[in-house]
């Protein structure tokens, strides 16, 4: 197998472009087809033409458009791939017989698929015909690869009952880069200025690259005049990108009642009947939208460490958090031209209701991919938990859990139970409130026999904690 390096370009992105590299130089004869996914802006597109200028093929980029004009366009498409002319297809299946024929033994990349079957339904059943043992892309030993973004139409083609389930031999989800990567890519080596950065734009790269054209905050000092001049401005693709990625997804209809759900996760109401209570709707009645969300990959549901059945949505993408905590609700002041007072009267909401919950977020994926050393073993989960205190009447939040993993009839064991607190220097009561958690897991059951109490600080801690409690500063994050 061939070992092609990755192009200097491609920032990041080494396990990516090895699976891809894997699969279109695979010398085995059942590789053929390959599934890539992933939100806009990821870089999907810029990865697979690395890659095909790499390797050689065939590259075609779909628009939304009906099937007569996306034949016409393929058809000029594989013709300059022969060197001039056109093809004039009636259909897809003899387009597909006429592409394997002029790419018999190359890679084939087809960029926002969704588009092409949504205009032609049965497309993908054509090409589970072409790869058929006696198909024609059977003739050489062409690999195909499908790329889109809207990622329930790409998550259904591997599906139940779809025509493509069983075929592919990779499946590659582009994600954001994760929090660490991101603040490399965005040049910053503060990284308290990191965390305010990341807690807005994530880690999507063309955020900085086409959307601000490069525009990163310089400093502390700058961060405000930053989020003026870049997320709040008008002018700036970037303001209204938020908005664009519900539009964006093929099952969104009516976005209000999207809109009205992810406003009521940003604002801490992360049960699915808080949530119905905060738009004022029963809680069967917005199970479809938390549905298509999920899909979409714009929230995520994760259950609690420690009480069953009960879960948690999360809003995946910090740039709908920003915009449904902050900008949503200064709408009428930002489209006047007015960023400046909108922030000064938001920055308060947008430290406790998006910094805050977003660096807890970035703690529990520190503490996921800590390696054994951390806590003796590597952590089987690592969760937000809840854990009852009748006694006291009240629950006590425990924002990282970490267990590890099952092992069968003896007590799930707990790592470590930890605080995460962004503008708060960490003193002693936080640390008895992890004790109390601790101690009341105890009696549910829980074997807490070597539970490490760790905690996250923003804002550094009080002097003379105890001297069995892990302390995890901003630089341990970024270490």
């Amino acid at each position: 197998m061939q070992t092609i390096q990755k192009p200097a370009q491609v920032f990041d992105r080494e396990r990516e472009w090895a699976g891809l590299v894997r699969f279109a130089t695979s010398p085995s004869p059942d590789v053929r087809l390959g599934i890539v996914s992933g939100r806009r802006r990821q870089g999907k597109t810029y990865l697979l033409d690395a890659l095909i200028r790499e390797v050689g093929g065939f590259f075609f980029a779909a628009t939304d458009e009906t099937e007569t004009e996306a034949l016409t366009r393929f058809g000029r498409a594989l013709a300059a791939q022969t060197g001039g002319g056109r093809y004039a297809f009636a259909d897809w299946d003899e387009a597909l017989e006429r592409l394997f024929a002029v790419v018999p033994d190359g890679l084939v990349v087809i960029d926002e698929f969704p588009y092409l079957s949504k205009a032609s339904p049965s497309l993908p059943s054509l090409i589970q015909h072409a790869l058929d043992p006696r198909g024609y892309a059977r003739r050489g030993k062409a690999r195909l690869l499908l790329c889109g973004s809207a990622l329930g139409v790409m998550g259904r083609l591997l599906a139940g009952n779809a025509p493509l389930r069983g075929r592919a031999s990779l499946e590659l989800v582009v994600k954001p880069l994760d929090y660490r990567a991101a603040a490399r890519f965005w040049g910053i080596d503060d990284p308290r200025l990191a965390v305010l950065v990341h807690s807005i734009v994530g880690g999507t790269p063309a955020y900085r690259r086409e959307f601000v054209a490069g525009d990163a905050p310089e400093s502390m000092e700058d961060f405000d005049d930053w989020v003026g001049r870049t997320v709040l401005n008008a002018q700036i693709p970037l303001y209204r990108e938020a908005r664009y990625l519900l539009a964006e997804e093929s099952d969104i209809r009516d976005t209000a009642i999207y809109h009205a759900v992810l406003g009521a996760i940003a604002s801490g109401n992360a049960t699915r009947g808080g949530i119905a209570s905060h738009i004022g709707r029963k809680s069967p009645d917005i199970g479809h939208p938390l549905s298509v969300l999920e899909d979409s990959q714009l929230i995520a549901r994760e259950a609690d460490a420690f009480r069953k059945g009960r879960s948690l949505y999360r809003i995946c993408e910090p740039l709908i958090v920003f915009y449904e905590a902050v900008m949503r609700r200064e709408w009428d002041r930002l489209e006047r031209g007015q960023p400046e007072a909108a922030w000064r009267n938001s920055r308060a909401t947008f430290l406790s209701q998006v910094v805050g919950p977003h660096f807890e977020a970035i703690c529990r994926e520190w503490t996921m991919l800590s390696d054994g050393e951390m806590f003796g073993e590597l952590p089987g989960r690592v969760a937000a938990g809840t854990v009852a205190d009748p006694h006291n009447r009240t629950q006590i939040e425990v924002d990282v859990a970490v267990l590890a993993q099952e092992e069968h009839g003896r007590p799930r064991r707990v790592l470590s139970l930890g605080e995460a607190k962004w503008d708060k220097v960490m003193t002693t009561g936080h640390v008895e409130r992890l004790r109390r958690a601790r101690d009341l897991l105890a009696v549910k059951g829980y074997d807490t026999s070597g539970t490490v109490l760790t905690c996250y600080g923003g804002a550094g801690f009080q002097e003379g904690m105890p001297g069995d409690v892990r302390l995890v500063a901003l630089d341990d994050l970024y270490a």
